[in-house]
Formats: structure tokens, C-alpha cells, sequence
């Protein structure tokens, strides 16, 4: 007898609770942790290993197959994605490891990306950016680096105001009400206005990070830099986008 279809395993679970099915799944989908676990770039915090990103990775994936509905027309491997990188972002939060000073650079960087597109009408180059800031570019792309490794930062993982806001949060799990699709729709318009409004090569990288999955490796041979360059160019867009969402957050309030 042939293999079961993933369509009939999933037909199996959500009609009959099969937990054979259930386990056939999540037996099939495990390579979406792997993948997800191995796109994080640069060391782990002290202490941690590769295997820690996987065990938290897998209490992502099984809370996608448990709460993805087959009826609603999503991927499923969109929608498991962001839920096992949510979880092994929230595991990393969990013992915040980040030294103080590199939180102050965040909010720095942050802070001078808006003032300068303000000023500019336009975003700002590195080299201005860097004049802002008062150091040489080199620093800066050393700063960006640090900045991407310790706080992870993702898309998924956006602080807009004064509110956590994360790509899983805008997947609904159950049918939303009138109110909540509005504001769904708003949010997701919100983040493509924010997405328009970055640099040439920030838009490939975050197009070809989050919508074609590639690594920042294969990204880097794309546009012809190195891993760690299109690391920064990833680094300063999410940057970018927290000093955006931050400005029309109060167009939402919760």
C-alpha cells in the first residue's frame, strides 16, 4: 500500500482527531524546524545549542498543525514557518542575553534612521547614517551586525509602540470578527506601505529572505556581497521598519 497523501493525513486529523495523523504530520513537516533553526545567522548566546533552536522549534510546529485550518486557503508551510520561529524567538527572549549597550545602539540606530528621512525626505545612506551618528561606515556595519545577532531581528518579531507585534499574531487562528479584520488588514497594509518605502536592495533582501526563503548566504551571492553584508543589509531594513511602524502605530491603536 502507497504512502498517504499529506492531504489525507490532514483530512484524517481535522475530521476523525486522528493522532495517528496528527503525528504523520508533524513527522512531515519536521524539516521546516531544521530549515527555520538554520537561517538564524552568526553565534548563539552562551550556553546555547542548535539543538535548544530545534526542541523550541518543534513546539512551533505542533501548534501549526494543531491550529492551521486546511480550509482557508494559506500555505501551510507559510504559516508553520512563523509560528516555529516565533517560538524559538520567544525561547531567546525568554533569558534576555543582550548586553545593555547594544539595546542603547538599537534604539540609537533606530532613532537616527528617522530623524534623517525626515530631514531628507528620503532614506538615508550609510554614510549618512554614519555622519549622523558620528562614526566611520565600517563601525557602523560592525554596529549593525552586533545589533542583528544579539536581537535576532526579524520581521517576525517587530516592537511596533509600545506593543509586541509579530507576523504569527496577524495569522488568525479562528474566524476573526468585523473589527479585527479591519484591523488585520490595516496592519498587513501598514507593513507593505513601510516595506515600499526602503532602499533598492533592502526590498530584495527582505523579498528574498521572507518570500523566497533563501539563506543570507545565498542572498549574498544574489547580490554579489558577502554572507555577513547581506546580514547588515537585513539588519538595517528591520531597523528601518521598527522606526516606521513605530510613527503610524497610533493610526491603530489595540
Amino acid at each position: 500500500m502507497g504512502e498517504v497523501s499529506t492531504l489525507q493525513l490532514w483530512r484524517e486529523y481535522k475530521t476523525r482527531s486522528s493522532q495517528q495523523a496528527r503525528d504523520s504530520l508533524i513527522q512531515r513537516y519536521a524539516h521546516l524546524v531544521s530549515i527555520t533553526a538554520g537561517r538564524l545567522f552568526g553565534p548563539l548566546p552562551g550556553g546555547l545549542e542548535r539543538d535548544d533552536l530545534i526542541s523550541a522549534g518543534v513546539v512551533g510546529l505542533i501548534k501549526a498543525v494543531d491550529q492551521y485550518d486546511p480550509t482557508r486557503g494559506i500555505k501551510f508551510e507559510t504559516y508553520a514557518i512563523t509560528l516555529v520561529r516565533g517560538a524559538i524567538l520567544e525561547m531567546l527572549r525568554s533569558d534576555d542575553w543582550v548586553p545593555r549597550l547594544v539595546r542603547d545602539q538599537q534604539k540609537q540606530l533606530k532613532q537616527a534612521y528617522v530623524r534623517l528621512e525626515t530631514q531628507l525626505g528620503r532614506p538615508a545612506t550609510e554614510e549618512e547614517v554614519a555622519a549622523e551618528l558620528g562614526i566611520t561606515v565600517d563601525r557602523l556595519e560592525k554596529i549593525l551586525t552586533s545589533v542583528g545577532r544579539a536581537g535576532l531581528l526579524s520581521l517576525d518579531d517587530l516592537r511596533i509602540g509600545s506593543e509586541q507585534q509579530r507576523l504569527a499574531d496577524v495569522v488568525p487562528n479562528d474566524d476573526p470578527g468585523p473589527m479585527e479584520c479591519v484591523a488585520l488588514r490595516e496592519r498587513r497594509k501598514a507593513l507593505a506601505e513601510a516595506i515600499d518605502r526602503l532602499p533598492e536592495r533592502e526590498r530584495t533582501v527582505v523579498s528574498l529572505y521572507y518570500h523566497e526563503g533563501l539563506t543570507f548566504k545565498e542572498i549574498g551571492a544574489v547580490l554579489s556581497v558577502s554572507e555577513s553584508r547581506a546580514y547588515q543589509l537585513h539588519a538595517q531594513a528591520v531597523t528601518r521598519l521598527k522606526g516606521y511602524l513605530d510613527v503610524v502605530y497610533e493610526l491603530f491603536p489595540a
